[in-house]
């Protein structure tokens, strides 16, 4: 405006690359910038970059990239997408990435420091059906992810040997990663039918004074019984806190349990189960049974809910559970475990007894050695059951050491790697009144209780005399029993390991040395080789 022409800047191409001749230019020049500059208008620019354009890449370049691309796709699902240039899918895949991580942060805090809210959700039925879902959706989109990198990579641009290569490795990261997603929703269902079938439904009960009392026991309907009747009873207490266990065995022959006010069967035999001879503690089973269901009319099994109220009874403390081990199927328990492990203290028979119909002997068809045997289904069972040659409490000793050996066995390797067996298996044997809602605590208790040693009591021999469970002191077995259950916490092993030296620690026993309250009354040879053993 001002009359100042601004000057030109040079081109810096050289002459030939030029589309302008320049000043000076021959009519020759003009023609050929021209003809150059329709060419420059009709062709498109050269595309360089390899995440995008491998077609102008090397050989070299193009497996680098299959390779980026496909490892992108197995750390960070989405990412190959965004590079090469599908960035809605990209974008959508990383979101993924983002909730999936979040919930793996929340869950390992939970494991960390609360884990009863996460084993409720993995185990609760409506939430792991909703996770079941969302697994099978994380295998299908991580699926769809790595074929789409292996389109993305163009394995027609590679040399044959990286295409096989590349081919060969998307199909084992899916199987890894897919697959193990697609796994991991299969026993999560297989673990929602097992408790939907084994664990009952309603609200989670609290401890009664700091502990979980839970009645265990072995039933043994063969076909040489009349009904269902417990053949082996445990009372299993946990403290809530510490985890520290005690096993408690009443023997079956216990007479004149005695029964809580509030039981209903406390108006029925106000003196105690004390109807004669025929009125041991596993007789209560069938007599409620078949005599007084009608005592318990929500209950699903009457017979169980007595012996609870029995149980709580004979022991002074509330028994709040029950679990039934049906000993027809606990062959095939032990076999989905892989067997157990016993230290054999003496020889024992395999059949035996007396036939209940006709009065005579039965064949004995083999012996369980003596020393540490691994012991299959059926062998495990005879342990445990047989009675040839055996006392009640030798019975009593031989179950002990099974349920401590299937305890011991029961580790998360094996069980991650023989779970559907359990599964199935556990749904065949055991019947119980633990809620489903319960799951999450009694978890969290049973890895605690991982850390201490099981101490093991019972309301007969080796603890007492052998006429106890035919003339029992209740009274006494209350104040031995609170004395265990005391030292059974983490305040209680700390004062016993604090005792002086002669200090009465025991059930009314002064011991030189500082020891479990749980200390036979009787000397350990009340049992006969047949009943000791021990776990290794």
């Amino acid at each position: 405006m001002n009359g100042h022409i601004p000057r030109a800047e040079p081109d810096p191409r050289p002459p030939h690359h030029r589309s302008d001749p320049g000043p000076g230019a021959t009519p020759e020049d003009v023609v050929t910038a021209v003809r150059r500059a329709d060419d420059d208008a009709a062709s498109p620019p050269r595309l360089t970059d390899p995440l995008r354009h491998p077609q102008h890449a090397g050989e070299g370049t193009r497996a680098r990239r299959a390779w980026t691309l496909l490892l992108s796709t197995l750390v960070v699902p989405g990412s190959a997408q965004l590079v090469a240039g599908r960035r809605a899918t990209g974008r959508a895949a990383l979101k993924v990435d983002v909730v999936v991580w979040a919930a793996l942060v929340l869950a390992l805090v939970s494991l960390l420091l609360w884990r009863t809210p996460l084993i409720w959700f993995l185990t609760n039925s409506v939430t792991s059906l909703l996770l079941i879902a969302v697994l099978l959706g994380l295998a299908l989109g991580w699926a769809f992810l790595f074929f789409d990198t292996l389109r993305l990579i163009r394995p027609g641009l590679l040399a044959q040997r990286t295409r096989r290569a590349v081919a060969a490795a998307t199909v084992a990261l899916m199987l890894v990663t897919s697959g193990g997603l697609a796994y991991s929703a299969y026993l999560l269902s297989v673990t929602r039918g097992a408790v939907s079938d084994v664990f009952g439904g309603g609200l989670p009960f609290r401890p009664t004074d700091g502990r979980y009392n839970i009645l265990l026991m072995g039933t043994d309907s063969g076909e040489d019984r009349s009904g269902r009747r417990p053949d082996s009873m445990t009372v299993l207490s946990v403290d809530a806190d510490s985890g520290r266990t005690v096993t408690i065995s009443l023997p079956r022959n216990l007479q004149n349990a005695p029964f809580p006010e509030d039981s209903p069967l406390a108006e029925v035999y106000p003196e105690g189960f004390n109807c004669g001879d025929e009125c041991i503690l596993n007789a209560l089973y069938t007599d409620v049974t078949n005599n007084h269901a009608e005592l318990y009319p929500d209950a699903a099994d009457p017979g169980a809910e007595a012996m609870k109220d029995a149980a709580s009874g004979v022991l002074g403390i509330e028994v709040q559970a029950y679990a039934i081990v049906e000993m027809n199927g606990f062959e095939q328990l032990v076999d989905a475990l892989g067997g157990i492990t016993i230290d054999v203290g003496g020889r024992v028979p395999i059949g035996g007894g007396t036939d209940m119909v006709t009065g005579l002997p039965n064949e004995i068809f083999g012996y369980i050695e003596p020393g540490v045997q691994h012991l299959d289904g059926y062998h495990a069972l005879w342990y445990a059951r047989s009675r040839e040659g055996a006392t009640d409490y030798d019975r009593q000793a031989r179950q002990r050491c099974v349920q401590a050996a299937m305890l011991k066995q029961l580790n998360p390797v094996n069980v991650l790697a023989r779970f559907q067996d359990l599964a199935e298996s556990g749904t065949q044997v055991v019947e119980t009144d633990i809620p489903q809602s319960q799951i999450g605590s009694f978890v969290d208790v049973a890895l605690k209780a991982k850390e201490h040693e099981l101490v093991e009591f019972a309301a007969g021999p080796p603890y007492y005399d052998p006429s106890f469970p035919t003339y029992p002191d209740y009274d006494r077995l209350h104040e031995d029993l609170a004395r265990v259950l005391e030292e059974a916490t983490d305040r209680g092993a700390r004062d016993a390991e604090a005792l002086p030296r002669g200090a009465a620690v025991g059930p009314g026993v002064a011991m030189a040395v500082p020891i479990p309250a749980a200390l036979p009354r009787v000397p350990a040879e009340e049992l006969t080789p047949n009943g000791t053993c021990s776990v290794p």
